[in-house]
């Protein structure tokens, strides 16, 4: 121990009274270790805690200023436990060094360059100090697993470049992630950096040369995260290939990609060179992969979608893998060409708190593609010919769109046109939100408001009637306001309540429904030919329309025409509904009304199976109720009328046949 306090002593003089001496090595030594630990050492569990990895705490280093002074010293000094601090550049003039076992090298203001550092017996080494100019093998890890990556010191050239170097641009990029995860990294730091990938070429040298674009693509490994800021760009090169996809999560697990800018090539893309839609060039591609979060990301101009989330192979395969606990939080979605995001299959997702734009617009050279939204869940199954049952090549359930912003899509804001179980809820979108064929999907508490330059269409709408496998869907408590119908419901098993529709055509249409409740929803409209809930040409079987307030309309609050002429045993129950406005009943059937309290008087024409009860209507300067000829069938019970002005029948008969109509036990008030 004498004599190594002595050498200590030596170091510290050399270093202090040296010219040099900021240039010269500092070794100290963990000999020096006693059998306890003192104040001020660290234990082995507090190292640990140092080494968690806090995102928000992380800095950014900027461009690494190197001193590439010569060292005056080589590493033969080195002895086991050392701790080195580079502070010059040491050239090892292509040689191997064989470090000593647990020697720490950390970088000081210098580099090694020109050579091999084996760490054959282990040891660590400061992430700074890896550079493309030398080699570090053996049992090592990084003193930090947090790796901060300066590209000056690496073989990647940023701007605008040709298509092979592009290429060595993704091979290098690739290779450090996994090269710095094998020497324990965790977490891969990019700051101001821009340039371009080349993920358009097959780079097998198998004889298996098929193209495969997550495989092509940027590929992070797993347990890692890739965190970036607003200064750092990655760009697609220009190519014209009709798929492709710049970073690919493929087959792995525990990924993070936070923050960045993702570019496409939409404005520059060749799409003439290679047949088929050029709908395919995804910007991120999550495939098969689980317990991934992207997050802050910035993802614009793709030719296909900002990001896509599918499986790997099939859901009748054995090697099927589906993509699973994915989270999509706080990015930006501009300007992709086909849909902002799309999800084909996986389960367990939440998409929060981003903003779709602009998705599938057309621009200057480029125009946009269908579907055109901008989220897109859409799993793909055929029907067997044979038997008629379903085959799923993929599924998508189990997901939640929530709290996000979208404006500017060109056909729609968010669609589930086949997948199951997903929760729409509290985003604010100016784009319909839909419902194709799919089962327990909830549309609720979400704002739609109509671009004032476009007001055509439905805030919401659902599809395929006579799917069998659609039902079970709710849409809720929603504001939807400015389009031409509110929300336009072509479904069975579907439960339309607590929405409040304002400035309308129609608030909600019905058309080919079965097992429907529309109830507590809330009609507010200024138009003049508005009208709150509208069946047209429709069959309707098992509806009840209940509780229903309708504030002001210009029109009518009910009204019904050709609804179920061709179904006699359909029924449609209005009950318990507080109107301002007139109801009209045309060329329907199987029609109850019931319990309801309106200012303005009913209208029956042309109706079979119609029951009119318990009703109190209170209007001036018409009729309370209306019986036009080609009536038959009709019950008109218990109803109290008030005629308020004006020489009008509580009950007008006109021209009405006399067809099995009752009218009995009403009281009228003229």
């Amino acid at each position: 121990m004498k004599n190594l306090m002595l050498f200590l002593f030596s170091i510290s003089i050399i270093s202090s009274c040296s010219p040099d001496s900021d240039l010269l090595f500092q070794i100290v030594s963990e000999n020096n270790k006693g059998e306890g630990t003192s104040e001020d050492e660290t234990t082995e569990e507090e190292e640990e805690e140092e080494n968690e990895i806090n995102e928000e705490e992380i800095s950014y280093e900027g461009k690494l200023e190197v001193n590439t002074t010569p060292c005056d010293f080589n590493l033969d000094i080195l002895s086991s436990g050392d701790t080195l601090l580079i502070g010059c550049q040491l050239d090892l003039n292509g040689e191997t060094i064989n470090i000593p076992s647990n020697v720490t090298l950390t970088y000081d203001g210098g580099e090694i360059i020109n050579g091999t550092l084996d760490f054959a017996n282990g040891g660590k080494i400061d992430g700074n100090l890896l550079n493309q100019f030398i080699e570090v093998k053996g049992d090592i890890t990084l003193i930090s697993d947090v790796f901060q990556f300066h590209p000056e010191r690496w073989d990647i050239v940023q701007g605008q470049t040709t298509s092979n170097r592009a290429q060595e641009n993704n091979t290098n990029l690739e290779n450090l992630f996994f090269y710095t995860k094998e020497f324990g990294a965790t977490t891969f730091v990019i700051d101001e950096f821009d340039a371009y990938f080349e993920i358009s070429k097959v780079t097998s040298t198998t004889t298996n040369q098929n193209f495969y674009p997550s495989q092509e693509a940027i590929n992070i490994p797993s347990n890692y995260t890739l965190q970036m800021t607003e200064n750092t760009h990655l760009r697609v090169q220009p190519n014209a290939r009709k798929n492709y996809c710049l970073i690919g999560i493929r087959n792995v697990a525990n990924v993070k990609v936070i923050g960045g800018n993702l570019h496409g090539d939409r404005k520059e893309h060749d799409d003439f060179s290679q047949e088929g839609p050029h709908a395919f060039g995804m910007l991120l591609i999550i495939h098969g992969a689980n317990n991934v979060d992207i997050d802050g990301v910035r993802m614009v101009d793709a030719t296909g979608d900002g990001l896509d989330i599918n499986s790997i192979g099939f859901t009748f395969q054995p090697d099927y893998i589906p993509a699973n606990n994915i989270r999509v939080v706080n990015c930006i979605f501009d300007s992709n060409r086909r849909n902002n995001i799309s999800i084909t299959d996986g389960f367990d997702m939440i998409i929060e708190n981003n903003q779709l734009l602009n998705a599938g617009i057309d621009i200057p050279g480029s125009e946009g593609m269908a579907p055109g939204y901008g989220l897109d869940i859409e799993a793909y199954r055929s029907k067997n010919s044979e038997t008629g049952e379903y085959i799923y090549y993929e599924k998508a359930y189990d997901i939640i769109i929530r709290n996000n912003i979208e404006r500017g899509s060109k056909y729609g804001a968010f669609i589930v046109a086949i997948g199951d179980d997903v929760l729409i809820e509290g985003n604010e979108t100016e784009n319909v939100i839909g419902i194709g064929a799919a089962s327990g999907v909830k549309i609720i508490r979400n704002q739609i408001t109509a671009n004032n330059s476009d007001t055509t269409g439905a805030g919401i709408t659902t599809g395929h009637p006579n799917s069998l496998t659609t039902y079970n869907n709710e849409i809720s408590n929603n504001i939807i306001s400015g389009y031409n119908i509110g929300i336009a419901a072509y479904q069975r098993d579907t439960k339309i309540f607590g929405n409040h529709i304002i400035n309308f055509g129609v608030g909600i249409q019905p058309k080919d429904v079965k097992n429907m409740d529309i109830y507590e929803n809330t009609f507010n409209s200024d138009k003049p030919s508005s009208i709150a809930i509208f069946g047209n040409l429709t069959s309707m079987e098992n509806v009840n329309i209940f509780n229903n307030n309708i504030e002001k309309i210009g029109r009518e609050a009910i009204k019904m025409v050709a609804v179920n002429e061709n179904n006699e045993n359909n029924k449609v129950v209005i009950r318990d509904n507080n109107f301002d406005a007139s109801i009209t009943i045309s060329r329907s059937k199987g029609i109850e009304y019931i319990n309801n309290n309106s200012k303005r008087g009913v209208i029956i024409v042309n109706s079979k199976n119609i029951e009119i009860r318990d009703n109190t209507i209170e209007t001036s300067k018409e009729h309370g109720i209306t019986i036009s000829s080609g009536c038959s069938n009709m019950n008109i019970i218990n109803n109290v009328i008030n005629i308020t002005e004006g020489n009008f029948d509580c009950i007008n008969r006109k021209n009405d046949n006399g067809i099995t109509i009752s009218v009995t036990n009403n009281s009228c008030l003229n």
